[in-house]
């Protein structure tokens, strides 16, 4: 729990939501709650995030709202360990297998029942005399098994006078089994011999427990998808707490010993050798090296750290060994920094609310009320011997063709077709909300280091003095940089070998921490650095210097060569920038998007690459919070921002982001936080991302409009408002027929998204 101003907040883990409208629910109550200043309940996440006076209430009252509400709560520790990933996990991981195991019975045991349904008595051999009994016995297990807790969530929901989709589920489900189990068991009390129309003529009833069963199979299915992917959302924070060491070797009364990283205690002194990952945060106490700082920075190249600089756990130190005295352990650390500011930007309140389930909520206690109306019109008004059989008649008919299976299907069919073509495209949606609040975004956020750049330093420029050559000057740098793990000289290494360059042995190889490095080849004494190793070699710089600002004027790191004693030329070091970028931000900037790069990189080197990719606004030398702070600031402008990076340290700034979009070639950690990832790493899949999520909404709301249209023509018919003029009544089974007739549109409307190209759905007239 942080305090802040007199202000708490707290995050909450919230167990038996079933849907938006249990959220709404419980964030109208905690919001009503004494002492609540805000709160914003997580349907996806299954989490609230509460501010608060703590002077005026505290979690185990916020707790007890929760409970009140009909759902269960407990606080979020705010020390985030592996430990409590993996059981969060494991519950996730139990949810998932039980909706599957129930999912499959259901669709077993209802294929039978739909295909004896969907025969109609003109196949012999399904026309049996005891057929209804055989699909009274497949069904109900189906309904008090597999879909019990649609009833028990619609129980709850009714007795704290709510509905939501579980109470939509259960009543029209319900209401199929009962009146086909009185039409089993006593068919002559729901026959309707005498009322035009019907589907029996005095020979029995109709049962419709394919509409029950087939139903419940459905929206298990869908369940199931979704608990599938809600599941993948802890892997971003898994692999976080991955980067941490598990042990940590410190100084105590003078011996070494190895602790765990959960005993290390602030003031400790810590040991650190090469290749080693700093266990927690601390300032440099003795000796000095280059850490790689890229899963906090996103700078791909190594910082020196020295007596007195700060270092940060979980970031890996390179060739040195140095001792640091502990600062921040345990949930202060950078690392838990991160992986909080992740947790509280994925809690968060989603943008775009799930219509169908808000909805419902007023749509169930609506049709319930017409279906009772119409039991009662008509038991009033038709006459004394068929009147029960046209009440019940109309009252099934109501809830039948109300059934929410076009509702249901609206948007996952659409989310199922459009993230399918979406992988064929090279673009991975996370899920539907991602696909809904993309089409949305009319601010784009990119990261420099592998987003616009390639993400590793290369040699791009080589200026020779003669009589050196280019490839000599080169082959004599990389002889030296054999011997160094600096990532510089491993780029100078490599592109000597791109050139095919013969790379002998040095001698008396020598590294200067901060200057560079020195050795003998074939006799000659070569220094590879910076300007001030030469000069205090006695080596003249200035012929070169000019060659070297205009280096560093493109954001490129300028490194010096001199074999004995005289100058030999000067290499660029730089992470070039890939070759689609400026393209894709050509492309950005035309569909009249809001383009901004952000980046921990030097602000020289920042503006540098800006210029060449064509971009003006640019944020540099954030680190991970500075980078939510951006995000935050341009959604206070009320803009919907989409947040494009590939490292660890974008983590946090994914999250916050309206939509996070991580490149595919980056790291794990970045794309679990992500809603989409670019699997291709190629900015312009960004294109690709927006106009789908475009195309894709259009259809759900095509979908959503064609299925409320159909309850809103087809349920007065249902209610019978057309028998006083035709003499017909809508039997249950056309009522059936009908719902399955919007659901197969509902379904055929979302696979025209198989046929997506990009070129045919251009983003026309973007939100700005």
């Amino acid at each position: 729990m942080e305090v802040t101003d007199h202000l708490a907040q707290a995050n909450l883990e919230i167990k038996g939501m079933h849907c938006a409208a249990c959220a709404n629910r419980i964030e109208k109550a905690m919001a009503a709650s004494n002492g609540v200043r805000s709160a914003a309940v997580n349907f996806a996440t299954q989490t609230a995030t509460v501010s608060f006076d703590p002077r005026a209430t505290g979690i185990p009252q916020l707790v007890q709202t929760v409970v009140d509400t009909g759902f269960s709560a407990k606080a979020v520790k705010e020390e985030f360990t592996a430990q409590d990933q993996a059981q969060a996990e494991q519950t996730s991981d139990a949810e998932y297998l039980e909706l599957r195991r129930k999912f499959w019975i259901a669709a077993i045991l209802s294929f039978p029942v739909l295909v004896i349904a969907m025969s109609h008595g003109r196949i012999a051999a399904l026309n049996f005399a005891g057929s209804n009994w055989l699909q009274l016995v497949l069904t109900t297990p189906v309904l008090f098994y597999c879909g019990s807790h649609f009833f028990t969530g619609a129980w709850s929901a009714l007795r704290h006078g709510a509905a939501d989709m579980n109470s939509l589920v259960a009543l029209s489900t319900g209401t199929a089994y009962v009146y086909s189990v009185v039409a089993t068991i006593a068919p002559q009390l729901v026959a309707v011999s005498s009322v035009s129309g019907a589907h029996v003529h005095g020979a029995g009833a109709p049962v419709y427990f394919e509409a029950a069963s087939v139903i419940i199979a459905l929206i298990l299915l869908g369940r199931m998808l979704e608990a599938r992917a809600k599941g993948r959302t802890g892997e971003a924070i898994r692999r976080l707490i991955g980067l941490q060491p598990r042990t940590a070797r410190v100084l105590r009364a003078g011996i070494e010993e190895d602790i765990p990283i959960e005993q290390v205690l602030k003031g400790d002194i810590v040991i650190v050798r090469p290749g080693e990952k700093i266990p927690v945060d601390g300032v440099v106490a003795q000796g000095s090296s280059s850490v790689d700082e890229s899963m906090l920075t996103g700078e791909s190249m190594p910082v020196l750290k020295k007596i007195n600089d700060e270092v940060f756990g979980a970031t890996l130190n390179k060739n040195g060994s140095f001792q640091f005295q502990a600062t921040k352990v345990g949930r202060d650390t950078a690392l838990q920094q991160i992986v909080r500011m992740v947790r509280e930007a994925q809690g968060g309140k989603a943008p775009i609310a799930k219509l169908a389930d808000v909805i419902s909520g007023y749509f169930t206690p609506v049709v319930l009320c017409i279906a009772i109306a119409a039991f009662a019109t008509w038991y009033i008004m038709a006459p004394v011997d068929s009147r029960l059989s046209m009440a019940v008649l109309a009252f099934v008919s109501v809830l039948i063709i109300a059934c929410p299976c076009a509702l249901g299907l609206a948007t996952p069919t659409a989310i199922m077709v459009g993230t399918g073509r979406g992988a064929e495209m090279g673009v991975l949606f996370k899920g539907g909300e991602a696909l809904e609040k993309a089409c949305t975004v009319d601010t784009v956020v990119l990261d420099k280091t592998g987003t616009i750049t390639q993400g590793q330093p290369a040699v791009t420029d080589i200026h020779a003095v003669a009589p050196f050559t280019k490839d000599e000057l080169l082959q004599f740098a990389a002889v030296v940089e054999r011997g160094s793990e600096h990532p510089l000289g491993e780029a100078i290494v490599r592109a000597a070998q791109e050139r095919k360059l013969p790379l002998a042995d040095a001698n008396g190889f020598k590294a200067i921490t901060g200057l560079g490095v020195e050795a003998d080849v074939q006799g000659k004494r070569v220094l590879v650095g910076n300007a001030k190793l030469l000069v205090d070699h006695g080596v003249e710089v200035e012929s070169l210097k000019t060659i070297a600002d205009d280096f560093r004027s493109t954001g490129k790191t300028a490194m010096f060569v001199a074999v004995d004693g005289k100058p030999a030329g000067v290499l660029a070091v730089a992470d070039p920038i890939k070759p689609e970028s400026n393209e894709a931000v050509d492309a950005l900037r035309k569909l009249g998007l809001r383009v901004v790069m952000l980046t921990g990189d030097g602000k020289q080197t920042a503006d540098a690459v800006a210029r060449q990719v064509g971009i003006e606004e640019v944020h540099a030398e954030v680190l991970p919070d500075g980078k939510v702070n951006v995000i935050r600031e341009l959604q206070q402008q009320g803009r919907k921002v989409a947040m494009v990076g590939d490292g660890i340290n974008d983590a946090p700034a994914l999250a916050q982001a309206d939509v996070g979009i991580a490149i595919g070639t980056g790291t794990d950690v970045a794309i679990e936080a992500s809603d989409l990832t670019l699997i291709r790493g190629d900015l312009r899949g960004v294109i690709t991302a927006l106009s789908l999520s475009r195309a894709t909404l259009t259809t759900i709301k095509q979908n959503l409009f064609w299925a409320f249209i159909y309850n809103v023509i087809g349920i007065p018919i249902a209610a019978g408002v057309l028998f006083p003029i035709t003499g017909w009544m809508l039997s249950p089974m056309i009522a059936s027929a009908a719902m399955s007739f919007s659901s197969v549109s509902v379904v055929l409307n979302s696979l025209r998204l198989r046929s997506y190209r990009t070129e045919n759905h251009a983003i026309e007239n973007p939100p700005r």
